[in-house]
């Protein structure tokens, strides 16, 4: 967790592996209670220390994902009652580490997706997470896009790859794709060699076509269900009404993946009397994953679309764009 625990060592400046100055206390963005983006403030907190197998990293800038939203206005997700301070997105540099650790040492720059849903904590100048949620960033990013990268392209990467098992010439159709995970999934499914369509309003078709989108559908004015048919992979970000709806598109042989729980059993048995797969994916941090994906946008194949940038003060006004569900990529803050 970023904000408990102490390594077995002791404090931190016992530590001789850690060479940066590290101050006891840090800036961080919490809330009290449940609700718009106006309850969001700046607090203080004590800068957490390293456990066993663990890395203190300071956060140069942090992504937000639909989850932070969620988490913040209402109960019943995964978080307990507030105050607690959000965000599992990091780029940054290690600044010390725990018993255990050989991956990483102070100095290196990291970017990675603290444990979801219980690792949360990345709207802060300082987190712990264990080493192996991270990998190194790429050279030829920065932080803002480094961020920007984390949980919404472990989401993609994970529901493609790792659960659709996607090969070159399928046809994938991706929802949402100009959103955070879609924009990702639609730039994976291509480095992968599938044929992809993507919906999105109208506005983003072209934004679609330039990730490499083969096909592109307006939701609004198209049903995609009956226009898209026999696909081999569905990657459905929105509901599970919308997913169950998308059913329709697969062929016999192929798999929906959703990644939103809630209305899993009504997916899962709908997906059973059509007789085809399903699968109800929550993302996972992930080493491999994120090697993979930094191994992608080393060569150029992805690249996240910033959607804006705003200072960590400014968390609030970041949170309420983000709201809107007019953003295309991804919305960074800076920590520095």
């Amino acid at each position: 967790m970023p904000f408990s625990g102490e390594a077995d060592s002791g404090k931190l400046g016992d530590m001789s592996e850690n060479s940066t100055s590290i101050p006891e206390t840090m800036r961080a963005i919490s809330q009290d209670v449940l609700g718009g983006p106006e309850v969001l403030h700046e607090v203080r907190r004590p800068v957490p220390q390293p456990g066993p197998s663990e890395i203190l990293v300071r956060v140069h800038a942090t992504a937000l994902n639909p989850t932070d939203w969620g988490h913040r206005r209402r109960t019943g997700l995964f978080l307990p009652e507030p105050p607690f301070v959000l965000g599992w997105d990091v780029s940054g540099e290690v600044v010390a580490i725990g018993v255990g650790v050989t991956l990483f040492q102070p100095g290196d720059e990291v970017f990675g997706m603290l444990p979801y849903p219980h690792g949360h904590g990345a709207a802060a100048e300082y987190v712990t997470g264990p080493t192996r949620a991270f990998a190194r960033k790429p050279a030829g990013l920065s932080h803002i896009e480094a961020a920007a990268i984390p949980l919404a392209a472990l989401t993609a990467w994970q529901a493609l790859v790792d659960t659709a098992d996607l090969q070159a010439g399928q046809r994938v159709l991706i929802h949402a794709a100009a959103g955070g995970v879609g924009h990702f999934a639609v730039q994976i499914a291509k480095a992968r060699g599938a044929y992809v369509i993507g919906t999105a309003s109208s506005a983003n078709h072209d934004f679609l076509r330039s990730l490499g989108a083969d096909e592109v559908v307006d939701y609004r004015t198209t049903d995609v269900a009956e226009a898209v048919r026999n696909v081999d992979v569905i990657l459905d970000p929105i509901d599970a009404d919308h997913a169950i709806a998308s059913l329709k598109s697969l062929n016999p042989n192929g798999i929906l993946v959703s990644i939103r729980a809630l209305g899993a059993d009504a997916l899962i048995a709908a997906a059973q009397q059509r007789g085809v797969r399903t699968a109800v994916l929550l993302v996972e941090a992930d080493h491999a994953g994120m090697t993979a994906l930094a191994d992608l946008a080393t060569s150029g194949a992805l690249r996240p679309t910033i959607a804006g940038v705003f200072p960590l003060a400014d968390a609030a006004k970041a949170h309420a764009l983000g709201e809107t569900g007019r953003t295309a990529g991804k919305l960074v803050l800076t920590v520095d």
